[in-house]
């Protein structure tokens, strides 16, 4: 497609003697419609160029030689350039480009992106707290692959440290009152929950609990072959979860993968003089970077840290995947974790373009309405009781409004899935979300739910037509009235707001966007008639139609729903 950016900038460039590149980088879309299709903002240039805004607008304005083929019109508000782009073009741009391709790119071409998302705890819950990191990063996985870069999925699973010395113990102690096998999550949950309580109650079973996690890391016989155990059941209850979510990953290798690697870490730092010993253990001093919390490397017990962990997961991901970008989907209680694991990487020796490209993606806890969940506590929704729950109500309604659908079964779960992951990549992920089961599985309103029923509609009135008519027969005249229009020019920006996703690291960009388009195709379609005798008006919006699907459908797969043909 013609970029429209590129155009402006150019013609810009002729009556300013500035270059394009930089000017494309100004040229922004008007959040007001009224304002044009583009907007250049003359604020931009007041500095370089010695004059109010509104006066270099006025004075640009002049000098623009437009194509109107391309180019309607310009205004002049304030210190605004205004651009309608001419409409018969836009239409045939779009209609011309959407296939089942559209949004491809190959922008990340030679890029390698690494994604470290979900990581639920083994031997613990996957709880409604997992969702967000999981649907983020999927989200954020299929969005850079739709652009061309390489992309390495990882599911670092938390599978070491303290917690298992605790669990370890606590197995020790009630292990023949559980029926782990029937129900590993389940059962392991009560041993954690009661462990910690003996742990509050007793200072010496918290230490017999480290002491047993230092037991694991040298590699005791009895502590490895237990641990093996929780790892092995709890993986197949979360791959449970996995198959509903359609969760994949390119790489399980959780924290213990890392435990022969962190001794050359370890080894490293040493070798910088800045591992000093503070109260038995061994850290990095960071004030000089602005982070008044030192970064453990080594406890007093000998044991590592969460930290020896990642930077050893650092050193292999650079040698192994070569990354331009290592992305870390984790709650933003971790914030200052990640700050001292960053700069200490930087000690590391390895290239300053893997440490630039470390990147939290920090995002909202996950709340009850009575606040926050807890392990320990027990007060938690499983994911998967959720996911169920979910897939049972959008049945439900299938039942009261459709009872004769076809494939109910199968609705209903894409309906439900798409439901609850929609309700969590609506909104920006730095927010904290308080989980709200009426919230969540609402089938009114902006929802996923909204936006799959928006496709079934689509795909309703090519069944009717009984026809998709072929791209060089449709006459542009008929989709230059607003509501046509205001659907190509949704259309039109669509690998640019998969493009603004990565920039910001925010899937919620592309939720908004499927909304407006939805929103834009129930405008178009309940004033415009679609079905009617005069075939050249019904071709160009029966094929219009026709790319709302299309891109309804690659954006709701690129947050992970799929779509149902019918409702």
């Amino acid at each position: 497609m013609i970029n429209f950016k590129e155009e402006i900038a150019k013609q810009i460039s002729k009556a300013t003697n500035i270059s394009k590149q930089e000017l494309e980088t100004y040229v922004e879309i008007p959040k007001d419609k009224n304002n044009g299709d583009y907007a250049f903002p003359c604020f931009r240039l007041a500095k370089e160029l010695k004059k109010a805004p509104p006066v270099i607008a006025n004075e640009i304005r002049e000098k623009l030689i437009l194509d109107e083929n391309i180019i309607d019109k310009v205004e002049v508000v304030g210190g605004y350039l205004n651009f309608y782009i001419n409409k018969k073009l836009l239409a045939k741009e779009v209609i011309k480009a959407v296939n089942e391709e559209f949004g491809k790119s190959d922008i990340g071409k030679g890029k390698n992106i690494v994604i470290d998302y979900s990581a639920p705890n083994i031997a613990k819950p996957f709880h409604i707290g997992h969702l967000r990191s999981t649907v983020i990063g999927a989200a954020l996985y299929n969005i850079y692959k739709m652009l061309g870069y390489n992309v390495i999925g990882i599911n670092h699973l938390g599978d070491y440290g303290t917690q298992f010395g605790k669990l370890i113990e606590g197995y020790k102690l009630w292990g023949n009152e559980y029926d782990i096998d029937k129900d590993p999550i389940g059962e392991l949950a009560k041993i954690y929950i009661r462990i910690n309580e003996l742990c509050k109650q007793d200072e010496s079973v918290l230490e017999q609990c480290r002491y047993n996690f230092k037991l694991l890391e040298e590699k005791d016989e009895y502590c490895t072959k237990i641990w093996e155990k929780f790892k092995d059941l709890s993986l197949q209850e979360c791959k449970k979860v996995y198959d509903l979510l359609g969760s994949k990953f390119d790489s399980w290798n959780g924290e213990a993968f890392y435990s022969d690697k962190m001794p050359e870490v370890i080894e490293m730092l040493q070798k910088t003089g800045e591992l000093k010993e503070s109260q038995g253990a061994e850290v990095i001093n960071l004030e000089d970077s602005g982070i008044d919390t030192p970064c453990i490397i080594k406890k007093s017990n000998g044991s590592t840290t969460y930290a020896t962990r990642d930077l050893a997961a650092i050193l292999y991901r650079a040698r192994t995947y070569d990354f331009d970008k290592a992305l870390y989907v984790v709650s933003y209680e971790q914030t200052l974790h990640f700050k001292q694991v960053f700069e200490v990487a930087k000690l590391l020796g390895i290239d300053k373009k893997y440490t630039d490209g470390l990147e939290h993606v920090a995002f909202g806890m996950v709340l009850l309405p009575s606040g926050r969940m807890s392990t320990r506590a027990g007060n938690m929704i499983k994911l998967e009781d959720l996911l169920n729950e979910a897939i049972q109500r959008a049945k439900e309604i299938i039942e009261q409004k459709n009872p004769e659908l076809e494939d109910k079964d199968d609705v209903a779960k894409k309906v439900g899935i798409g439901a609850v992951i929609f309700n969590d990549l609506a909104n920006s992920r730095i927010k904290d979300e308080i989980f709200d089961w009426d919230t969540a599985l609402n089938f009114q309103g902006e929802t996923g739910p909204y936006i799959q029923y928006t496709y079934v509609r689509t795909k309703s009135v090519l069944q009717k037509a009984g026809y998709l008519p072929k791209v060089e027969d449709i006459n542009v005249d008929y989709l230059v009235d607003e509501y046509s229009q205001n659907i190509l020019k949704l259309i039109y920006n669509f690998e640019e707001t998969l493009v603004q996703v990565t920039n910001k690291e925010e899937p919620s960009i592309l939720s908004r966007y499927l909304i407006d388009l939805s929103k834009a195709f129930s405008a178009f379609y309940n004033e415009n008639k679609i079905i009617l005798e005069d075939k050249e008006i019904q071709d160009a919006r029966v094929y219009l139609c026709s790319a709302v699907g299309q891109v309804l459908k690659t954006g709701a797969e690129l947050l992970g729903m799929e779509m149902p043909n019918k409702m």
